[in-house]
């Protein structure tokens, strides 16, 4: 059995984040990559994932419109090269560190949320 369309969505995002990064990217191909990429890897969406159906439909329709975009923008070969680096990053362990510091940002901005709201209700 293949990948998830989970795992290739994330594989493709790195890649396009990598060639948005390659001095050997267009103009035109960094701002639409940088607006894929950031789409696809914040964990806010247009539309709420809890919400059914309809919150995983724009990650299935606008994540690959926009790598379809992104390729038909920056050289083949150059996508296949970032696409291998990305596949080859996904193989390797998670860092925990990096999981730790993600949770503690998610944590200060509850607390920071919580403090202006409960400052404001008073």
């Amino acid at each position: 059995m293949g990948p998830s369309l989970a795992h290739r969505i994330r594989v493709e995002a790195h890649a396009v984040w990598l060639a948005v990064r390659d001095p050997r990217t267009p103009f035109a191909a960094r701002v639409v990559g940088l607006l894929v990429a950031a789409y696809a890897l914040s964990p806010l969406d247009l539309i709420p994932d809890f919400i059914p159906v309809i919150g995983l439909l724009d990650d299935a329709i606008l994540i690959p419109a926009g790598i379809w975009l992104f390729e038909r923008l920056i050289p083949r070969a150059q996508l296949a090269e970032h696409r291998a680096r990305a596949e080859a990053a996904s193989e390797q362990p998670v860092s925990m560190l990096g999981i730790v510091i993600v949770v503690a940002l998610w944590a200060a901005i509850a607390w920071f949320t919580w403090s202006v709201i409960a400052t404001w209700w008073d």
